[in-house]
């Protein structure tokens, strides 16, 4: 009996370790659930739409409170990244736009370092979320595309434009 209560407890122990690791560390993850997107900048206008989903419930303020900008970093995601986006060269200015159809969504990016956060909400009357940015560094980034609810599910269409 008392064999069968340790090996529970180092279980139990090995699994609370594993937790602690799993959460404290969501935005090293060198994976996404919807794949990499690599941008460079050229003479003609860039573009590119790649598709997801959200339904995670873990807070995207447990990443960062607020972006660079003071903006506040809401809504639920998963813990790993939506997508990777890997841009080539620098971009003077980037939209990301996400489009549900009028869902409330949020958007939340990290990169190319990770003391570089960029959060959107609301995108004017519509409720989807947008970052109109400015400076982007070449480097890797990570995107979340969260919901204002937890654990709500939502087909999404993230756009990307120079």
């Amino acid at each position: 009996m008392k064999s069968c209560r340790s090996q529970i407890a180092l279980t139990l122990s090995c699994l609370t370790s594993l937790f602690t690791v799993i959460i404290s560390n969501p935005v090293t993850a060198n994976t996404s659930f919807f794949g990499k997107i690599s941008l460079s900048p050229n003479s003609e206008s860039v573009k590119k739409t790649v598709t997801g989903y959200t339904g995670g419930s873990y807070s995207l303020s447990a990443v960062s409170k607020r972006d660079r900008d003071r903006n506040l970093c809401i809504g639920f995601a998963d813990p790993k990244p939506d997508h990777i986006l890997v841009l080539e060269k620098d971009f003077p200015k980037l939209n990301i736009k996400v489009d549900t159809g009028g869902s409330d969504t949020t958007l939340l990016i990290v990169g190319p370092n990770k003391d570089t956060v960029r959060c959107g909400d609301d995108t004017g009357r519509n409720k989807d979320a947008s970052i109109n940015g400015k400076n982007w560094k070449a480097g890797t980034y990570r995107i979340w595309v969260g919901s204002f609810k937890a654990r709500t599910r939502r087909n999404y269409k993230l756009s990307l434009q120079e």
